[in-house]
């Protein structure tokens, strides 16, 4: 019995140990895999330690040179720039510059009615009416500049001169508009028309070098400042001395803006004593004829002049109207006051309005322009514009407009415009050869502009 439990025990301990060494034989491998994979996942390890430490060092270096960079008085602060129609490029510390510039090409046709009548300027014209570039900007401290030249005629300085601005005061130095008024100080990118109302030629207004100071309160605007002449009339001998002033109101009434204003000029014509003329084209600059003109005026020492203005922009709607007085006195002569004023509405037959700041006009800003699939801007005028330079014994003609004008702005910065304008005269004898007493003439304009 004994011999055959230890024959059993025997047979049985033969059958398992090859199972056991088969096992042993698997963990060894199993063992031998794991080892391997972790020496793998070591070097990994190692390679990515390498690696960070690589790119913490490389970020370390940029740090320390940005701080240097920083910390140097002699390298600029990192800047932006924006488009505005031309790149606008500012920095941290106040200093910034755009470039600015104006391309308006216009073509005109002017006929007499009756057409029986033969008079200078009839038929077809065209001409590059403005050609201006320069830049602007502003410096640290308050500082600002513009610097602006027209190369239509050689080149002809328009705006040079230096502010400075501390909240709502602007200090302005060099060659700047008088504050003549709304239309006269809107740019000529933004007008309703080809060209202003008529005073604002016949009448003189111009840049003139001077100091002037604008100062915001509230809903008020003050503007004043003391002028010589003209930058280009300097070398000439001229010592004109002017003093010039405007006011104006801009409030918003269930969201309808509502602009008033009135502007006072007095001018010492110094050294242009009976020098002074008041004259104007036919609302299109490409014809020279003048069909109403004082010629020289005797004795004139100094002027006065002054305006009113008034303006409302409702949505697509606006309306805008001035009226201006010139008054010259003379030596031992009467002295005569002659009358500008023009009223004018328009209505924009696309989703847009016309902008303002600042007491004037801004330029349409596009919500759908072409360039996304949409048809741009489209904008109809009419406008009734009146000249009189008749008065105490001086006969310069009576000028009466009657204006239409479509207007295209397909983007931002570009325009088209067409006018038509029916113009009439009368005390009109002898100003232009060949031309009666009392007479018509129809005008039309037309303009591409680009602007930024």
């Amino acid at each position: 019995m004994k011999l055959k439990s230890h024959l059993i025990a025997y047979f049985t301990l033969v059958a398992v140990l090859p199972v056991h060494a088969v096992a042993a034989d698997n963990a060894s491998a199993e063992v031998t895999a794991l080892v391997e994979r972790l020496n793998q996942l070591e070097q990994e390890l190692r390679d990515l330690r390498s690696q960070l430490t690589a790119v913490e060092l490389k970020q370390k270096d940029q740090t320390e040179r940005v701080a240097i960079i920083k910390d140097s008085p002699d390298d600029e602060s990192p800047v932006s720039i924006k488009w505005k129609g031309a790149p606008e490029i500012k920095g941290e510390s106040g200093w910034s510059v755009k470039p600015k510039g104006r391309v308006l090409y216009d073509f005109a046709n002017l006929s007499s009615v009756p057409s029986t009548i033969d008079i200078p300027g009839e038929g077809f014209s065209s001409e590059a009416r403005r050609l201006r570039f320069g830049i602007q900007g502003t410096m640290p401290g308050g500082f600002g500049y513009k610097l602006i030249a027209d190369y239509l005629d050689g080149v002809v300085l328009t705006d040079a001169y230096m502010s400075y601005q501390d909240g709502p005061l602007k200090i302005i130095i060099g060659q700047q508009n008088t504050f003549q008024g709304l239309e006269e100080l809107s740019s000529s990118n933004d007008t309703s028309f080809v060209e202003r109302s008529a005073f604002t030629d016949a009448f003189g207004f111009e840049r003139r070098v001077g100091l002037s100071a604008t100062y915001n309160l509230g809903d008020f605007m003050l503007e004043g400042g003391i002028f010589s002449d003209n930058i280009d009339d300097l070398n000439d001998g001229n010592n004109s001395f002017s003093v010039d002033g405007r006011v104006t109101y801009a409030t918003l009434v269930d969201d309808a803006l509502i602009h008033l204003g009135s502007s006072v000029h007095i001018r010492d014509l110094g050294d242009e004593i009976d020098s002074i003329r008041y004259r104007q084209r036919p609302l299109v600059h490409s014809v020279d004829t003048r069909f109403i003109n004082t010629d020289q005026i005797l004795g004139a020492e100094d002027e006065l002049s002054y305006g009113l203005e008034a303006a409302v922009i409702a949505g697509r709607f606006h309306m805008a109207a001035e009226t201006h007085w010139a008054k010259i006195n003379r030596v031992e002569l009467a002295d005569p006051t002659f009358f500008g004023g023009s009223i004018e509405a328009g209505y924009f037959l696309t989703q847009d309005q016309r902008e303002y700041k600042g007491g004037v006009f801004k330029g349409v800003k596009v919500s759908n322009p072409v360039g996304n699939g949409g048809t741009g801007a489209w904008q109809i005028n009419l406008r009734f514009d009146r000249l009189d330079l008749v008065d105490a014994g001086i006969v310069g003609g009576e000028q009466d407009a009657y204006m239409a004008s479509l207007i295209w702005t397909p983007v931002n910065n570009v325009r088209f415009l067409l006018d038509y304008g029916h113009l009439a005269y009368s005390n009109a004898l002898d100003i232009v050869e060949g031309a009666p007493k009392d007479f018509s003439v129809n005008v039309l304009g037309a303009r591409t502009q680009l602007s930024f």
